[in-house]
């Protein structure tokens, strides 16, 4: 049975020695999805198709099925390649990789929805891109992708991944929190390291509305991405320099949770509040409405 509390799982983890990845990989095999290696060979899998969507729009310009955006990973990566970008190599990195994902996924191209479509370039953004820089082989990754699976679970399991029960803060935020507690992992941080990582990714975004406009999973999903691979990146820089959140992980899905239940429905995808009803907003709507008479 998958421990479902933040501090119980840490305590655990810290008695049998073992990592927020192992312990992901354990509990698969327990529950009898396959063997061990079977389980690292089919995330495997999902790594390829995270590194294809992570390349693609920045290698050319990739447009939406609506026309409403695409290119910018392109265009990003064509200026951190002169060196100019003032984030520095990791997460100016993992910002054109979240571009590119999302962008893919804007285009209605292979993706994985980790957790979610509309935040399927955050986990891969950070794990990559840290892997790159950091010199980290193909295992470590796999390693990664087990630690965010495990930090998914458990908001999953107490709260809710999606913007339409708990706005972008569940979508982006619950990515955000994923990613981060995967790299400091990778980077040899403890799973009590991880869960400050994830506490404070995730804090960083609460209160997030979801307001798709013309309810696309375009504008603002694609560059809030960008932001949450560095949100993440940066919680995990803390929690691997010692700093702790004051708030305890499960408590901060459990207050992400409370806001996401206390927001208008307006701003939980339904494309009726927020930025979509901006005079921008709605001329991208008419615009979009028009194009499919």
């Amino acid at each position: 049975m998958f421990i479902l509390e933040a501090e119980k799982l840490t305590a655990y983890l810290e008695q049998k020695k073992l990592r927020l990845c192992d312990y992901a990989l354990m509990q698969e095999t327990e529950a009898g999805t396959g063997s061990r290696q079977e389980l690292r060979e089919r995330m495997a899998q999902t790594l390829t198709v995270m590194e294809r969507s992570v390349q693609k729009a920045r290698r050319e310009p990739v447009r939406s099925v609506s026309g409403l955006t695409g290119g910018n990973a392109c265009l990003y990566e064509s200026y951190r390649q002169t060196g100019k970008s003032i984030l520095g190599e990791t997460a100016s990195l993992a910002a054109a990789m979240a571009l590119s994902c999302s962008e893919l996924n804007a285009s209605m191209q292979c993706i994985v929805a980790c957790p979610t479509a509309g935040s399927c370039g955050i986990v891969p953004a950070v794990i990559l891109s840290c892997a790159e820089t950091a010199g980290l082989d193909r295992e470590r990754m796999i390693d990664g992708l087990f630690t965010a699976s495990a930090v998914g679970i458990l908001i999953g399991s107490r709260a809710t991944l999606a913007g339409a029960e708990g706005g972008c803060q569940a979508e982006c935020g619950s990515a955000a929190a994923m990613g981060a507690a995967a790299v400091a992992e990778m980077l040899g941080g403890t799973p009590d390291a991880a869960f400050h990582a994830a506490a404070m990714a995730l804090k960083n975004v609460l209160g997030l509305s979801c307001d798709p406009v013309a309810g696309l999973v375009e504008i603002p999903c694609i560059k809030r991405n960008a932001s949450g691979a560095v949100n993440a990146l940066l919680s995990a820089d803390l929690a691997l320099a010692g700093v702790k959140s004051y708030i305890p992980f499960d408590e901060v899905v459990d207050a992400m949770y409370a806001i996401g239940r206390s927001m208008p429905s307006e701003i939980r995808e339904t494309a009726r509040g927020g930025l979509t009803m901006t005079p921008s907003g709605q001329r991208m709507r008419r615009q979009t409405e028009a194009e499919r008479k």
